[in-house]
């Protein structure tokens, strides 16, 4: 299997440390308001690659964050925690907005059918651990401290700069106008912040440097490290982590246990609705709930997720999403083959369209490519129709689809033998050409959710 390595910036050949075990980790949510589309672009991708690596017979370890504390309005250490934001926003307590919009994340992970990862870590339960992890970079030199908190010196690390190709010297001509003049370096970030002297936070812990809470780039390190040890196999995340909290993550864990962190990092592309970034600044973000509420399936969002590449910037629309539904309405029409086989129907070879998906996954996860293999396997299979000999065959296929893909073709439920005897008396009036009852009969069929495709050979019925 290859993915693309943002490290290399090439696509590599996977070599997990200890297969078939393929440790992972993921940058999950910041649980202060609801997650939008684009953060489920993101998620859904994660999702599949997992998926992926079980079809290559590997076994993931997979963790995923929770951040629920730390995250502050800007990635330059400045502002208030988010999760406080949310708290005021709301009339809240921090936990209880982390704890609401955590509620409403694992919802969404159910809707668009995502896998369960083996650890999700929320950074509140593992303060001890950050704690620990500070500690030992203040050991080695790492760290200073100032008014505000803890701080990790960059200028210390060597390569500080080299895994997001930063350039630290206009970074630093920046500085002059930095919120906080005390750093040493621009690039500097927090490790530990301290509480505010005038009033008391929701969140906040005691530490050997004073009461205050972590920074939010030390809880991937420390969570990832206590659950998959000092070097990963693939760290996953959004593009837009590459530059600050990424490069944060390598320089932190690296200096700590003199081993390279993750040997290969996986990163999802923007989206953009209207030709913007969907972002929750914006205003322009829209929930999987909403999209729900408009008669649009999760399974049509995941598909519409599946026609572009991760590592394309994507454009989300509701014309396109509409597309996608379509497109998974034929999927769904294939599924109800397995129903209605025919004795007479052609031989057809389908362990070739397994190979082919596999093929084509494992190659840097092409989706897009995939998605428009399965719409001429439907044409190809719509038109030949199920061979009642390979019934188990064509039901191992929708399986493997689902596996990889997660679309939830193989579930698809046989209609009622009252529903079938309308269909055949459907048929029999338009062998009368009594046009009046056939239509009269797939009218009826219609309201039951059920619609008719004639064919040279008979009617074949789908769920719609």
């Amino acid at each position: 299997m290859k993915i693309y390595n943002t490290l290399t910036r090439q696509i590599d050949e996977l070599e997990p440390l200890a297969a078939p075990t393929v440790t992972v980790y993921t940058c999950g949510p910041t649980v202060y308001d609801y997650a939008h589309i684009g953060h489920w672009f993101n998620y859904v991708r994660m999702d599949t690659l997992i998926r992926v690596l079980k079809a290559n017979d590997l076994q993931p370890k997979w963790v995923m964050n929770i951040t629920d504390v730390g995250h502050l309005v800007s990635d330059a250490d400045d502002g208030e925690d988010k999760l406080e934001k949310g708290a005021r926003r709301e009339g809240k307590t921090a936990w209880e907005v982390a704890e609401f919009y955590t509620q409403d994340f694992m919802q969404g992970m159910q809707l668009l059918n995502m896998l369960t990862p083996d650890y999700i870590t929320k950074a509140t339960e593992h303060v001890d651990e950050q704690i620990e992890l500070i500690k030992t970079l203040e050991t080695k030199g790492y760290t200073y401290v100032i008014d505000d908190g803890v701080y990790y010196d960059t200028s210390k690390f060597e390569g500080y700069a080299s895994f997001a190709r930063l350039d630290l010297d206009e970074q630093q001509a920046g500085a002059r106008v930095s919120f906080n003049e005390q750093k040493r370096n621009a690039s500097d970030f927090a490790l530990w912040k301290f509480s505010p002297q005038d009033k008391t936070r929701d969140m906040e812990w005691e530490s050997p440097w004073g009461k205050g809470f972590p920074g939010w780039h030390i809880e991937c390190s420390a969570m990832s490290m206590k659950y998959l040890g000092d070097t990963l196999d693939i760290h996953t995340g959004g593009i837009d982590h590459v530059m600050v909290h990424h490069t944060n993550e390598i320089a932190q864990s690296e200096a700590a246990s003199g081993k390279r962190f993750a040997n290969y990092w996986f990163h999802s592309n923007h989206v953009t609705v209207n030709g913007e970034k969907i972002s929750k600044s914006l205003g322009n973000g829209i929930r999987i709930q909403e999209i729900i509420e408009k008669g649009v399936s999760a399974e049509a969002v995941r598909l519409h997720v599946l026609e572009s590449h991760y590592r394309s910037q994507s454009k989300f629309s509701w014309e396109s999403l509409e597309a996608a539904g379509n497109r998974l309405k034929s999927y769904q029409a294939m599924a109800d083959l397995r129903w209605q086989t025919r004795g007479d129907a052609p031989e057809f070879n389908y362990q070739q369209p397994v190979e082919r998906i596999l093929k084509q996954l494992s190659n840097d996860l092409d989706t897009p490519s995939t998605v428009t293999f399965l719409s001429a396997l439907e044409t190809n299979l719509s038109e030949r129709l199920i061979r009642t000999s390979d019934t188990d065959q064509f039901v191992a296929l929708l399986e493997f689809i689902d596996d990889v893909l997660g679309l939830q073709l193989s579930n698809r439920q046989d209609i009622s033998d009252e529903q079938k005897q309308l269909v055949a008396e459907r048929q029999q009036a338009r062998d009368n050409k009594d046009w009046a009852k056939s239509d009269q009969l797939r009218d009826t069929l219609v309201e039951q959710g059920v619609g008719v495709r004639d064919t040279p050979t008979g009617p074949i019925w789908f769920r719609q």
